[in-house]
């Protein structure tokens, strides 16, 4: 009997892959400026190897834009230049991006018990069979910008947040990577308050950098942030997170 189970396990083992440690996955997260909303040129649609995506099938493919499928006017993002510059710096390994981004969202929908919170957590898990997170990286913030009370309570939701994904992806050294709202975007009475508790971020919760938004225009409705600004975001963004994970 134990010899008729140990070839069963040993078959099993067989058909039971584990994760590639040198496919490095990436978190993406936020609302709709980490989605994206930039024009579409050709050449975003370009397949880059060693860079891919998690579809909405929860399928590895090509990272070409759009890269996040939240809304019908998903666009160009920050997300596939990062990858494409994380790419760069490791010949030796694969990146795999984890678009999970929704358009309009408050940070209370990324709280813990929220119910963006608990998708991606399970697209970050099912990404997880096949390599190993490496880094979050989070915009958003213009949805809480409007009213004085979220605004208030942004700093605290966003480290309880932070600290969440730690957990529950189970490693505490994630580094994290957010971004400063569109320097454009100047409607919203409470930005200041919410643009501060990101930037206060690498001061206060360890393992995290913040990217300035210094330069970077929009596509004309002083909102979402233009192709041209997405590709140099991401580059911003894949700056940051190799110096937390030197």
């Amino acid at each position: 009997m134990r010899r008729w189970l140990a070839i069963q396990f040993a078959l099993v083992a067989c058909f039971v892959q584990a994760a590639d440690a040198n496919f490095h996955l990436y978190l993406l997260i936020g609302q709709s400026n980490m989605a994206g909303r930039g024009k579409v040129a050709l050449e975003d649609k370009v397949a880059v190897p060693r860079v891919l995506m998690l579809n909405k099938a929860n399928e590895w493919v090509s990272a070409v834009d759009p890269i996040s499928f939240d809304k019908k006017i998903a666009g160009v993002s920050l997300g596939r230049t990062f990858g494409i510059e994380m790419a760069k710096a490791n010949p030796k390994v694969k990146i795999g991006l984890i678009p999970c981004a929704v358009g309009g969202t408050p940070i209370r929908r990324w709280q813990q018990n929220g119910d963006l919170y608990q998708a991606a957590l399970k697209r970050a898990k099912t990404a997880m069979k096949a390599g190993v997170i490496k880094g979050i990286l989070w915009h958003q913030g213009e949805s809480d910008s409007g009213n004085e009370d979220t605004a208030k309570i942004y700093e605290q939701q966003l480290h309880t947040m932070i600290a969440a994904w730690r957990k529950d992806l189970g490693n505490e050294k994630i580094p994290v990577v957010v971004g400063e709202l569109g320097q454009f975007f100047k409607k919203a009475k409470h930005k200041d308050t919410v643009d501060a508790a990101l930037k206060a971020l690498p001061k206060k919760v360890k393992r995290t950098a913040w990217v300035s938004s210094t330069g970077l225009g929009h596509k004309g409705d002083v909102v979402h942030f233009s192709a041209a600004a997405y590709r140099e975001f991401g580059k911003r963004y894949a700056l940051k997170i190799k110096s937390l994970q030197e």
